[in-house]
């Protein structure tokens, strides 16, 4: 069933009903092969704040996020004292290689920023990443 449009004059014996189309979803624009021979397929991401630790695996052909954990998620805050020092980024380290295992997804790509270097957050949660069975390309 469709939407309706009035078109014409507000007298209702002047009215015309014009069905229209429902909107529709436009999924996210794929990249060309060209591009896509060369990008890595699953790349780790991190992203630190002064509050949480968030760390994600996305599909770099499609663009889609495979698997994702947080400091957020409310069955994590439950267990965890601090959400944002270096034990908290191991546990979302080991709790995202875990879902990736799940996932079938046995080997990513670690991508750091500029500014980020391999000690601290970063390093707990590549170690524990690696220490729950997904190889690091």
């Amino acid at each position: 069933m469709g939407l309706y449009a009035v078109a014409g004059n507000l007298d209702p014996s002047c009215c015309v009903f014009v069905q229209m189309e429902p909107e529709m979803v436009i999924p996210p624009p794929v990249r060309p092969p060209r591009i896509t021979q060369f990008l890595k397929p699953y790349v780790l991401k991190m992203h630190f704040t002064n509050k949480y630790v968030n760390a994600q695996v996305i599909h770099t052909p499609t663009a889609i996020v495979a698997s994702a954990a947080s400091s957020q998620e409310k069955t994590l805050r439950e267990c965890m004292e601090n959400k944002r020092d270096v034990a908290a980024a191991a546990l979302i380290g080991k709790i995202l290689g875990e879902r990736l295992l799940a996932k079938n997804i046995p080997a990513v790509a670690v991508i750091l920023k500029r500014e980020q270097m391999y000690h601290g957050k970063v390093k707990a949660v590549i170690d524990s990443v690696r220490e729950a069975g997904v190889k690091l390309i």
